[in-house]
């Protein structure tokens, strides 16, 4: 079914109807709640009667249920919503286009995917924290340019993963306020004649109202940043699992093996994680090279919005469910955690600051203790500490703190 055919008389190519027809089935129930806001406008202008919107809301609640009446020969899910609504649908269009109600539906999409993501960062996030608090005081080194820098404590290392966590659970918010928008009313640019009722929080330009892509644009550069983070958090996981580092044992609920040699327990779930992190960052890019050049309002290019945001939607959630699992599965080695910790060369800083405690200029210091550790006769000082959290609450109020910023706001 097409909505257009009293213009177009002849039937299209079958090679021009498959180039053309939206792959967009994932819009189908968000669709239909747009299409129900839209059908309470038409009751409010006098377009339907109550009879016909009863009628249509209770028909468009099975159509959110049953994708299957979503045919081959339906060009958009849109297309497909009005057949299926029978002869009420035939009415339901007065006062829109398929450019505002795409849009319409896209946000509400999108608005949903924002709220999954949080959901499921935040469960994360607890399983961190609670790993965090059971390694409070344990003690390991500290790396920069992945080289042994100063000690700190395991519990500290893993609150840095809760501090990129919650900013991604900002960005996602911010993205879901960007998606909370009304196009309805637009129409395919210039709004209608027709007299109705305007939706709340109404976006104020038409055409822009139908052109913005903005909130997809957000919501892929949410998921891209999640996943840098995930992909840090992974390439530490699969750096921790191996025999060099040993720090930590992987779970056989999250590990896979080898097909060929007996003895391998490979972090995979990591390195898909790390993996992935290309994969989110390049449909950003690919979306944002979509909309860069077009004109207003709407082009039939926006089409290859959906595919991309339905694709990270889906690894999103996947990604951050099976991390979760990893992560809580994780067993520690706490004994070779602190044999790489009590590299004396940990405490070369401290060595220096004792120094500027004496009253040494610092840089002074820093040439001192350097040209020891060149000598070899570099000795840990006496008084030094693993460095669990700035402040002067240390690590335990760092985890008390965390744990109301995430359990307080669930």
């Amino acid at each position: 079914m097409t909505t257009w055919a009293g213009r177009v008389g002849q039937q299209l190519d079958p090679e021009v109807w498959e180039f053309l027809r939206a792959d967009d089935a994932d819009l189908l129930p968000y669709d239909c709640e747009a299409t129900a806001l839209h059908a309470r406008r038409l009751l409010e202008a006098g377009f339907l009667t109550t009879e016909e919107l009863d009628e249509v809301e209770a028909r468009l609640a099975e159509i959110a249920q049953d994708p299957s009446g979503y045919l081959e020969s339906d060009e958009d899910v849109h297309t497909a919503i009005e057949r299926l609504l029978g002869d009420v649908g035939r009415k339901i269009h007065a006062g829109r286009s398929r450019n505002d109600q795409v849009a319409a539906a896209f946000r509400l999409y999108v608005l949903d995917a924002c709220a999954e993501a949080r959901e499921a960062i935040d469960a994360l996030a607890l399983v961190v924290l609670s790993f965090a608090e059971s390694e409070a005081e344990t003690v390991m080194a500290g790396y920069t340019h992945l080289q042994r820098a100063q000690p700190v404590t395991l519990g500290h290392h893993l609150l840095a993963w809760i501090e990129m966590l919650d900013r991604d659970r900002t960005r996602f918010a911010a993205a879901a306020e960007a998606a909370a928008e009304s196009p309805l009313g637009a129409g395919a640019l210039a709004g209608s004649t027709l007299e109705l009722p305007p939706p709340p929080r109404q976006m104020r330009n038409s055409i822009d109202a139908v052109a913005d892509r903005d909130f997809a644009l957000d919501y892929l550069y949410a998921a891209a940043v999640l996943f840098t983070h995930l992909s840090r958090i992974g390439e530490e996981v699969v750096l921790w699992a191996t025999a060099e580092f040993g720090f930590v044992r992987l779970p056989e609920s999250a590990a896979t093996g080898s097909s060929m040699m007996p003895q391998k327990l490979n972090p995979d779930v990591a390195e898909l994680a790390r993996g992935k992190a290309g994969t989110a960052i390049g449909r950003l890019t690919g979306l944002l090279a979509t909309v860069k050049g077009l004109p207003l309002a709407y082009d039939r290019d926006l089409q290859e919005d959906k595919t991309p945001v339905f694709a990270t939607r889906r690894d999103t959630r996947l990604a951050l469910e099976a991390l979760t699992v990893l992560v809580s599965g994780l067993e520690v080695d706490r004994e070779r955690l602190a044999k790489a910790a009590s590299d004396p060369l940990l405490l070369a800083t401290d060595a220096a600051e004792a120094l500027v405690r004496d009253g040494a200029p610092f840089r002074d210091a820093h040439e001192e203790v350097a040209a020891r550790v060149r000598e070899g006769t570099f000795r840990r000082p006496r008084k030094a500490a693993a460095r669990s959290a700035p402040g002067p609450g240390g690590i335990r109020e760092a985890l008390a703190e965390a744990r109301r910023r995430f359990v307080d706001n669930l």
